[in-house]
């Protein structure tokens, strides 16, 4: 969970960087700020990930005020004036949002952070999404598959109702842990500890039936041929 801060001089524009948080998997707004100062209080006691930070600010410049980040923060600058791209870049922003942005344009940023990201202790056996105003723990060892619908994920798990949070299908599978779970489809990923049997390029999980497409055909047969898993019912790679 990307923990991330808004400073900005316009409480609008806050406003709707805290909508857009709300309602994007895998990021909390911890708070939001008018003035530099404040924000700078606030980070020398509470670490964060990622800043969202209006470059055009009085008293101290949103560029002046990236400079005394630690290294370790992203930034994701926000301004309404894009002459200020060049020198946010330089600066080694993660992204650049050019008021007003779209919803879509701000998941696109904060999908870069997340890809970018590396933790370095390990990470917990589990994942937060946001769905229905609420926050769910689920288990990496009770998610059976995740079935992509375009800025939506459906999460089907072994003994609950599937989740619909709303995250791509490419960010949650930085989230997985490859060791367990692989994409099978464009729309697909499978746990591969809950495979049931394969059949005809179908994969039967926990009652669902999950296509096989022909970009992901190979990889996948290679690692679950008969021969390497004895337990699933042999493979027939073949076409219909």
């Amino acid at each position: 969970m990307l923990k991330a801060i808004a400073i900005d001089d316009e409480p609008l524009a806050l406003t709707v960087l805290d909508s857009f948080c709300k309602k994007t998997a895998g990021i909390t707004l911890e708070k939001t700020f008018l003035k530099t100062g404040e924000a700078l209080a606030f980070l020398a006691e509470e670490p964060v990930d990622l800043v969202f930070l209006d470059i055009n600010m009085p008293s101290l410049t949103g560029t002046e005020l990236a400079r005394k980040l630690p290294v370790d923060i992203q930034v994701i600058f926000t301004t309404a004036y894009s002459q200020y791209a060049v020198e946010g870049f330089n600066l080694n922003a993660t992204d650049y949002l050019l008021k007003p942005f779209t919803y879509e344009r701000f998941l696109q940023a904060v999908e870069k952070v997340m890809l970018h990201r590396r933790v370095q202790e390990a990470p917990p056996p589990y994942l937060i999404l946001k769905a229905d105003y609420r926050q769910y723990k689920v288990l990496f060892g009770d998610i059976l598959a995740v079935e992509g619908l375009d800025d939506y994920l459906k999460v089907h798990l072994a003994n609950a109702r599937p989740i619909v949070a709303r995250m791509t299908i490419k960010t949650i599978t930085g989230m997985l842990p490859a060791t367990d779970f692989r994409r099978v489809h464009r729309s697909y990923i499978i746990n591969k500890n809950k495979i049931e049997n394969v059949r005809n390029k179908i994969i039967s999980v926990g009652g669902l039936k999950i296509p096989i497409s022909k970009s992901y055909e190979k990889p996948f047969f290679d690692e679950f041929g008969a021969q390497n898993a004895p337990h699933i019912n042999p493979l027939n790679s073949h076409e219909n």
